[in-house]
Parts: C-alpha cells; structure tokens; sequence
C-alpha cells in the first residue's frame, strides 16, 4: 500500500466544514489537542507504518523515497 495523494474524498467541502465546526469554541491548546487525536485515529485507521512515514514526510513537504 502507498499513499494516496490524488483528491480522495468524495465531498471535500463537507469535511473541511465538519473539521472548522469541531474546531469551533476550543482554545488553541484544545485545539492542537483535538489535531493530535485526530492523527492517532487516523494513524491507526491506516495501521502501515510505510504509508505514515510517506506521510509525515509529505507533510513536511519531502520529496517521496
């Protein structure tokens, strides 16, 4: 399995307003709090560990191995 980077969500607009709502009301520290968990769950939704290190390393704006 690889990382999938090509537009994958079937409704992108709906989630990035869902993800603004959840924000909504937080302090910064619960904020950045809520991101971390989101990630852990993510994380182990994807369950591989050479799909997440292609991502952290796409998320720092690495070029792929």
């Amino acid at each position: 399995m690889t990382l999938v980077t090509a537009p994958n969500l079937s409704a992108p607009d709906d989630f990035y307003q869902a993800l603004i709502e959840t924000h909504q009301g937080l302090a910064p520290e619960e904020s950045h709090a809520l991101n971390a968990r989101l990630v852990l769950l993510l994380a182990n939704h994807i369950g591989s560990l050479p799909v997440l290190r292609e991502a952290l390393r796409a998320a720092r704006g690495e070029r792929p191995e």
